[in-house]
């Protein structure tokens, strides 16, 4: 039965003399009904005046949703003590109340989670309506402190909040997740929370709800000002009136400027977890129309500023959908407002953290690009920045994770050239500051996230480097982190997606060392959580390029399993969104040849399994002619060596012994040397020799290999085999 039925439906509610069984049906005479602990009441007169006061955008008034037609005004909101006539009987009260409320709303704080009347209520509109709806607005606390040892004085939510309720109104012992939003500043915040809770009421979207009232302040500005102007206008033959409209206008243009500021700053932040591109680019497409047509060079620090930060969203949002020459020129132009503004003021740290923002995008183009130098020369300016800003206010916690950042960036770079075991170095060196940063700070979810993002850069580079044991420690701890910030933020998209990479490189190193099975659930569930994001923004490249890897990863596990037709399936599907990513941009680096040739390679063990032995020939040719396209070293040289590798596996298949030695000897030539090899690359190294005939050479690989404890199934079979597949 769909939600709202059930909620005119209240008549028919199940329950038991503790509850609202023997109440009479009542009509919904109150929108909603406000619970609290009247140690809240300061807030509780806030939320009470701004749900009343809240009017639905006329765009959204009247629709149908799931929770029936969107009124105009949320009224009325009953509250106890404002609502309540003097009683004997104040339970009756209470639940004549509850019974004629559409909608139950419960301030949630440690002294609520322990107040017995804000439990009690809860548990009556509960049992009368066991599907009804519930929203938590939490203003202190955590939720599920309770079942964390040591940390239940936090809890926030009540008893009866915490629990499901089956469909005759009992209380059972399942945990309940209450609609919530999360009113204290450093979460959604006042503003972003009550937009959450009325988007829940009203049964729409809360972007819908935000544009609308974005473009619904925006028009009274744009009232407020046209206003100004025509005011200006009749009274410009008089001085002192003249005086008076400037002053007006000035202070019009004081407010649209922090209206501007307000969404380029917090409005931006609350929802940048969300995934919404398109969000996003109305943020910074209004914001930045603020300012079109005006006179650059007349415009204050701080409107400059703000300039170059709508350029630098709009510049994000244009890469992050794959248009790079889009976000390139709007980097560029934000980059020339921020240098400005810092050749004005340079010791200010702010217009320095602006600049340096700039500085890192057009470096990370370069980076995208493959253009490492230019990548690398951005990286160091950045740095130097970064340094800056510390020495100048070395307390401030934002200025310290620019320095975290700027070292990150330098370690990507030590990975492109190889450098593996300098670049683990390097994130182990970072790692102690944020640990210390996360230890102070357990709720700043920022901080949280940067220790998430450090863990899994040092795995990735002890992976590389062969400490397969340290790797799988630091990603354990990582996806450990992820999973207790997802409890509290489940919403969030952009610690979801940190998940992918997670889960994605879990399952590669747990089939590494030979656990096959775990490493196929952990694949499964990078690409499952891939899927997730492609059906909230299926434009976030990033994110695109993050599901093709985890289903072409997943394939490789599922085709060492034995299981063709899984890796079948995740192959095409693999494929096709990477092929729909080189539809957007072909020069970016780790598009244009790396996900092609894994893409490629899959194919053509796929095809050598089937028996289609001239089919695994073709593919492989064509792999080894995109990486002769590779322009970076030694990715080439290794790309080519192991697309050759697979070329000789498909010619000794196809009964042609001399092509399929020529094939090996070639890729033997293109083998680099004097650099730090994956283990993956050294397996196909100890094959590829094996295949040539040099058995101890390939054997002392073997025995490093063992040593790193790499036992991927597929390569111990081959290298059992002697060498062959």
């Amino acid at each position: 039965m769909p939600r709202v039925a059930r909620l005119l439906d209240r008549g028919r509610g199940h329950g038991d003399e503790a509850g609202l069984r023997s109440t009479k049906v009542q009509p919904l005479k109150y929108y909603a009904f406000l619970s609290y602990s009247h140690a809240d009441a300061t807030t509780a007169d806030w939320l009470h005046g701004a749900l009343e006061g809240f009017r639905t955008p006329s765009a959204l008034a009247g629709q149908l949703t799931e929770n029936g037609v969107t009124p105009r005004r949320l009224t009325p909101i009953f509250r106890d003590r404002h609502e309540l006539p003097a009683s004997q009987d104040l339970g009756r009260d209470i639940r004549d109340a509850l019974a004629s409320s559409r909608f139950l709303v419960v301030l949630c704080s440690p002294t609520a989670a322990t107040s017995r009347w804000v439990n009690a209520e809860i548990d009556m509109f509960k049992r009368h309506s066991p599907d009804g709806c519930v929203l938590a607005a939490i203003i202190a606390g955590e939720p599920f402190a309770s079942d964390i040892p040591g940390r239940e004085a936090e809890e926030c939510l009540p008893p009866a909040l915490r629990h499901k309720y089956d469909r005759r109104g009992r209380p059972t012992t399942r945990a309940a997740e209450p609609l919530a939003a999360d009113l204290r500043d450093h979460r959604d915040g006042k503003r972003l929370g009550l937009l959450k809770l009325i988007a829940g009421m009203l049964g729409v979207g809360l972007d819908q709800l935000v544009q609308r009232e974005t473009l619904r302040r925006q028009r009274r500005l744009a009232i407020v000002a046209a206003a100004s102007l025509a005011g200006m206008a009749v009274t410009s033959t008089l001085a002192i009136f003249a005086l008076d409209s400037r002053d007006e206008a000035r202070g019009q243009r004081r407010e649209a400027e922090g209206l501007v500021g307000f969404m380029l700053g917090d409005l931006r932040s609350k929802l940048e977890p969300l995934g919404r591109l398109d969000v996003l680019d109305s943020v910074g497409a209004r914001a930045l129309g603020y300012y079109q047509g005006q006179d650059k060079g007349s415009l204050s620090d701080d409107a400059l500023a703000q300039r170059s930060k709508a350029l630098t969203l709009m510049g994000e949002i244009a890469n992050t959908r794959g248009n790079l020459d889009g976000a390139l020129l709007l980097y560029r132009e934000a980059l020339t407002g921020t240098a400005e503004a810092f050749r004005r003021t340079p010791d200010n740290p702010q217009r320095i953290f602006d600049h340096a923002q700039n500085v890192f995008w057009v470096g990370y183009i370069a980076w995208q690009r493959g253009r490492a130098k230019e990548a690398e020369a951005a990286f160091q300016s950045y740095k130097q920045l970064a340094d800056q800003m510390i020495a100048l206010e070395p307390g401030k916690r934002q200025w310290q994770l620019e320095g975290i950042y700027a070292d990150t960036n330098l370690g990507t770079l030590l990975l492109d050239q190889h450098r593996y075991r300098e670049a683990a170095s390097a994130f182990q060196v970072s790692l102690g500051p944020v640990e210390t940063m996360a230890a102070a700070e357990p709720h700043n979810l920022i901080v949280q996230k940067q220790l998430s993002e450090t863990l899994g850069y040092l795995s990735f580079a002890l992976e590389l480097s062969g400490n397969l044991d340290e790797a799988l420690a630091q990603r354990e701890r990582q996806l450990a982190l992820i999973e207790r910030l997802q409890r509290s933020n489940s919403g969030d998209m952009a610690l979801k997606a940190q998940s992918v990479p997670a889960e994605r490189t879990m399952g590669r190193l747990l089939a590494s060392r030979g656990e096959l099975a775990e490493g196929v659930k952990h694949a499964t569930a990078a690409r499952d959580i891939s899927e997730q994001l492609f059906r909230t923004e299926p434009d976030n490249t990033e994110w695109m390029q993050w599901g093709a890897y985890a289903r072409l990863d997943l394939a490789e596990l599922q085709l060492a399993s034995g299981d063709s037709a899984a890796a079948n399936a995740s192959t095409r599907s693999g494929c096709e969104v990477a092929r729909r990513l080189f539809q957007r941009d072909r020069n970016v680096a780790t598009w244009r040849i790396p996900l092609q040739l894994k893409c490629l390679k899959v194919r053509s063990t796929l095809a050598l399994r089937a028996g289609s032995r001239q089919e695994a020939l073709d593919v492989a040719r064509r792999a080894a002619q995109v990486a002769q396209g590779e322009t970076r070293q030694p990715d080439r040289s290794f790309a080519l060596a192991s697309a050759l590798l697979q070329v000789g596996d498909a010619y000794q298949s196809l009964g042609q012994p001399a092509e399929a030695q020529a094939a090996w000897r070639q890729a033997r030539a293109f083998w680099p040397e004097r650099v730090e090899a994956q283990p993956p690359q050294l397996g196909d190294l100890a094959l590829l020799e094996l295949r040539l005939g040099h058995r101890d050479l390939a054997y002392r690989i073997a025995e490093r290999l063992q040593a790193m404890g790499y036992r991927f199934p597929t390569y111990v079979e081959s290298l059992k085999n002697g060498g062959r597949r």
